[in-house]
């Protein structure tokens, strides 16, 4: 069985940035993660052998007990941060700046006047930290939601790990039904996101199956293993090595590989180690 490795996969440098500032913080039981720094198991494990405290990302409400928080890749709602520092907590922020960028997309879009169109899941800690500050949104998570809107003026943005058909798709059903409103589009799916999608899309060509490393909560990472099930290709979405069965690979040819944008080097380096031994499994 041949391996073929995404030409893009992995790691995106605003995960890098989060676990560079983490890495250099030298008391982990004074600081508290507010909510999953990323979603990945293996990383947040590490940070709970490293001392810190986090809070589930659906258990934040309450104050963090100790003097300095940590705000993830993810992001938070201005009204969210205000709220912790009128508290006198000391924020350590690891926003990617993509995420911030979308957020500032979001209220361009609301300060211009619009209605504002927020594609992505409903419910993520992302979306959930742009839309706490809008006033007049809807969130979309498929073409199906989209309705009539009785806005004359509305706006379209994504959460950055949004696929881009699937925004596009989107995207024409708002105009489709909404053929009245003037409507702006600012994108802000991410690039790390966009490339990653493409690499994808290179390699399904070549493939007959495809193994998708990242974690259970990672939506990118859900949105690569999507893509390849609306291409009628099989997909195997693993967390790590001890996720793989040889027997998926029963009379499989040639297999690929690629990555969430939250997945550590190490961990893509011992799926692809397992897939060789898979593939060559040694005689006894």
């Amino acid at each position: 069985m041949k391996i073929i490795k995404a030409d893009v996969l992995g790691m995106c440098f605003g995960v890098r940035d989060a676990l560079a500032i983490i890495e250099d913080v030298r008391d982990p039981e004074a600081v508290t993660i507010h909510g999953e720094l990323v979603h990945n198991e293996k990383v947040l494990d590490d940070l709970s052998e490293r001392g810190f405290r986090m809070i589930g990302e659906s258990k934040r409400r309450p104050l963090p007990v100790t003097q300095a928080v940590l705000i993830t890749a993810h992001g938070v709602s201005n009204r969210e941060r205000a709220r912790l520092k009128d508290a006198g907590k000391e924020l350590i922020d690891t926003t990617c700046p993509l995420v911030t960028r979308a957020h500032e997309a979001a209220q361009k879009l609301q300060a211009d006047g619009r209605h504002v169109l927020v594609i992505g899941k409903r419910g993520h800690v992302e979306v959930q930290g742009i839309v706490e500050d809008l006033t007049s949104f809807d969130v979309l998570q498929s073409p199906d939601e989209v309705r009539t809107y009785p806005h004359a003026r509305l706006g379209i943005m994504c959460q950055t790990t949004t696929p881009v058909p699937h925004a596009d798709a989107i995207r024409s059903a708002i105009k489709a039904k909404n053929p009245h409103a003037d409507i702006r589009f600012i994108d802000t799916i991410c690039h790390p996101t966009k490339d990653h999608q493409k690499a994808l899309e290179r390699l399904m060509d070549e493939v007959e199956a495809m193994v998708v490393v990242g974690g259970h909560n990672s939506n990118n990472t859900r949105q690569l293993v999507l893509r390849c099930q609306a291409r009628g290709l099989r997909a195997f979405h693993v967390q790590g090595p001890e996720d793989l069965r040889p027997e998926w690979f029963d009379g499989v040819e040639i297999v690929g590989l690629t990555a969430g944008t939250s997945t550590l080097d190490d961990t893509i380096d011992a799926v692809e180690e397992s897939l060789q031994h898979i593939a060559q499994p040694v005689a006894i």
